[in-house]
């Protein structure tokens, strides 16, 4: 199951008040960028971050899944505590790095 454009502007909408916040689709699913670093992973109407130590204790509690085949296993981003989901993300942010430029 693919997810809805529902839920993406709802995860991009909760997300805003951390910047400029934007959705790309990706075989199907989606990746948000806040601020140009991708932060989320979205599948099947389910916000993925990635596990790193930074957000370890903020996600103590949190479910983990994988979000596609393959895939890493990675936090369940809850939107229901959307402080805690701004904080988690923008703790993230500080940890991860920009996307690397293409050459020509």
């Amino acid at each position: 199951m693919v997810c809805t454009s529902d839920f993406i502007d709802f995860v991009c909408d909760a997300l805003s008040p951390l910047g400029e916040v934007r959705s790309r689709k990706m075989m199907g699913e989606y990746v948000i960028y806040v601020n140009d670093k991708c932060v989320v992973t979205a599948c099947d109407n389910t916000a993925f971050v990635k596990k790193l130590p930074c957000v370890a204790d903020l996600m103590a509690d949190a479910e983990t899944g994988n979000p596609y085949p393959g895939a890493k296993e990675a936090y369940i981003l809850d939107f229901r505590d959307r402080q805690k989901a701004l904080k988690v993300i923008e703790t993230l942010w500080k940890d991860l790095p920009f996307p690397k430029s293409r050459k020509k």
